[in-house]
């Protein structure tokens, strides 16, 4: 029997009689949890001896001789190509750190039922014990024969950008960081909106990221791809510019094709006169600050769960604010965008994910909003039955377009 959990928030947890009660009567989180939030379920039914000889022996050897044969029948007589590996090591979970591969896992399983949920797409967590670059690159190679794709999740920077990159060079199955690439889809969707609410296009805007991690530079990489009129990006020493000396290689990199103005100095000077400020690093950005931005400014504050600018102290300066949380309106979620595009990668067997499925990804998801746009509303909710099919479609056909799908 599994040992009972304290509660931290009660005094006590235990009943009239000294038995310690379990932390699933004071914790209604604890009681969603326990046991797992998934299974995995036959999609056949094995009702007697004629159907156990077709799923499993005899009649499955016919079906392993032909993939033998021909290996690409993988795809049409087996799960591969309808399933997601969701991969990490537990370094950089939600805003918990640092945790480990085993205290991941409830994090892991709500990623999966949320593909299965909002893109119809099956989900397997993989928490890997280890943390080396190398290790896990080999690890999700071997395993890569059973999948689909693979949804990188919570692994620190800058080790994900290394080991995106290098397992996208070895598979040619699609390869998704989503602390990068689905925040980053988000995001331009949602700013798109704005700058159509305002009257103006990406290219009119100078915009400000506070956080050069893994969604920074993402978010920074697809703006620049979309035609933003300048973005600056700023860590915990100032902006990220040419001229410093402390940088990364992938800061350096970021640095060679942003701040085109040469912007230097703190965060409070790049906010200055700016017209978009994107919150993806936590900390707090003084109200003066936000008050110093252009009028008609966009604040995209997205720590979670306290944001970088209270939603009441941007809407004092800010024409359109969003959050990263559910409790504010235009939130920016991820779970608006991963679904879908692993569902139009998957239906079209695409052997990668490009730029170009990531943008068309954003401008689907955009035009869901379509004449109710206001300024509350400048990207939809993830229960809106509209976002799914549209990221899906979007994505297949820019796959297509680009020369990755391969049907």
């Amino acid at each position: 029997m599994a040992a009972e959990i304290v509660n931290p928030r009660s005094d006590s947890n235990t009943d009239q009689d000294g038995e310690v009660e379990p932390v699933d009567s004071f914790d209604p989180a604890f009681a969603l949890h326990r046991g797992g939030k998934m299974a995995v379920q036959a999609t056949v039914p094995v009702r007697d001896k004629d159907d156990l000889s077709l799923a499993y022996t005899p009649g499955v050897a016919r079906v392993c001789t032909a993939i033998a044969e021909q290996p690409e029948l993988v795809h049409d007589y087996t799960w591969k190509s309808s399933v997601v590996a969701v991969v990490t090591d537990g370094t950089a979970v939600l805003g918990l750190g640092d945790i480990g591969p085993e205290a991941s896992l409830p994090v892991m399983e709500g990623k999966a039922i949320l593909f299965k949920q909002f893109g119809g797409v099956d989900a397997v967590p993989i928490a890997l014990d280890c943390t080396d670059v190398d290790e896990i690159v080999e690890t999700v190679v071997r395993l890569a024969p059973s999948f689909g794709g693979v949804n990188l999740e919570d692994i620190s920077a800058p080790r994900c950008f290394e080991i995106e990159r290098k397992l996208q060079e070895r598979l040619d199955i699609p390869i998704f960081h989503d602390d990068q690439h689905g925040t980053a889809v988000v995001t331009l969707a949602a700013l798109r909106n704005a700058a159509r609410l305002s009257g103006r296009s990406i290219g009119d805007l100078r915009a400000v990221i506070s956080g050069a991690g893994a969604a920074g530079v993402a978010i920074a990489k697809m703006l620049v791809e979309a035609g933003i009129g300048d973005v600056a990006v700023a860590d915990r020493k100032g902006v990220v510019s040419a001229d410093r000396e402390d940088l990364t290689s992938v800061k350096r990199e970021l640095a060679g094709f942003t701040n085109k103005a040469g912007i230097t100095g703190s965060l409070e000077t790049a906010l200055e006169g700016a017209d978009v400020f994107i919150g993806v690093s936590g900390g707090t950005v003084p109200e003066e600050a936000v008050a110093s931005m252009a009028e008609g400014a966009f604040v995209f504050a997205m720590a979670n769960p306290n944001p970088e600018v209270h939603p009441d102290v941007a809407h004092k300066y800010a024409a359109v604010v969003a959050t990263g949380r559910s409790d504010f309106p235009n939130q920016i979620n991820n779970v608006l965008a991963f679904p879908g595009i692993f569902a139009g990668a998957l239906q079209v067997r695409a052997s990668r994910i490009t730029e170009g499925m990531k943008i068309a990804a954003a401008e689907a998801l955009a035009a869901v909003v379509g004449d109710d746009l206001a300024a509350d509303y400048v990207i939809p909710s993830p229960f809106d039955e509209r976002v799914a099919p549209a990221v899906t479609a979007a994505v297949a056909a820019a796959a297509r377009a680009e020369g990755v799908a391969r049907r």
